[in-house]
């Protein structure tokens, strides 16, 4: 069976993942994410209280989960589904961040909105450790509201050697790389921190819009998505 056969949790995945979240709630009482639940990314753009999770605490959801912080908050995100390599990170409130090779393509519940992003010509983030200084990628986004379409934007990559991130208390080697993006209205830089072995992005810093961007920190990955490529 292919990995996107095997890789769609679809709506009833995302109900189950929810309620296993939910479940933890009731059953212990107690920690950051048994009484917060799962925020919505919503939540972490406007400004909401952040959250703080423990490796036990993302150790008792068997699924998938990702922390995502916005300006002044954080969230966390069950995997819902993958729709030919596009996955979808859900909350609790139907908030949604799609990552495609761990960049952000879109999101759905907050503001500003990212309908899409789209690279156009060459795609280093398919293996971003071949990223040599200065190398160039095309980007285009769709932007609401405002109705920003088609907003083109030059991304420059820097690698910067390796750098230790600590995630859940534990201490990760990865290569960071820095993309400064440039274009009609945009200047702002997206980071990324880079698994040497497989080419992975644990944690990531990426522009949605001109003014905000959100920080992707894989807790629990996908499992697949580790494998060398």
């Amino acid at each position: 069976m292919s990995r996107n056969a095997r890789a769609p949790l679809a709506l009833q995945g995302l109900r189950f993942a929810l309620l296993a979240t939910l479940t933890v709630t009731a059953v212990t009482g107690c920690g950051v994410v048994s009484r917060s639940s799962v925020k919505a990314v919503q939540l972490a753009v406007q400004g909401k209280p952040d959250v703080q999770p423990t490796a036990e605490d993302v150790a008792r959801n068997r699924y998938p989960q990702i922390k995502v912080n916005g300006p002044a908050g954080g969230a966390i995100l069950v995997l819902g589904a993958i729709d030919d390599g596009r996955q979808a990170w859900y909350s609790s409130e139907r908030s949604i961040v799609f990552l495609r090779n761990g960049l952000i393509e879109s999101t759905h519940g907050g503001s500003p909105e990212l309908q899409q992003m789209r690279i156009t010509g060459h795609n280093p983030f398919l293996d971003l450790r071949r990223v040599r200084e200065g190398d160039v990628v095309e980007r285009q986004y769709d932007v609401m509201p405002g109705y920003r379409f088609g907003v083109k934007v030059t991304g420059t990559l820097h690698p910067t050697g390796l750098e230790t991130v600590d995630i859940l208390g534990r201490p990760r080697q990865l290569a960071h790389i820095r993309e400064r993006l440039r274009g009609e209205g945009w200047k702002q830089d997206n980071h990324y921190w880079v698994d040497p072995s497989n080419g992975f992005i644990w944690k990531s810093r990426q522009a949605i819009a001109p003014d905000t961007h959100l920080e992707i920190i894989q807790l629990k990955p996908y499992s697949p998505d580790l494998q060398p490529r």
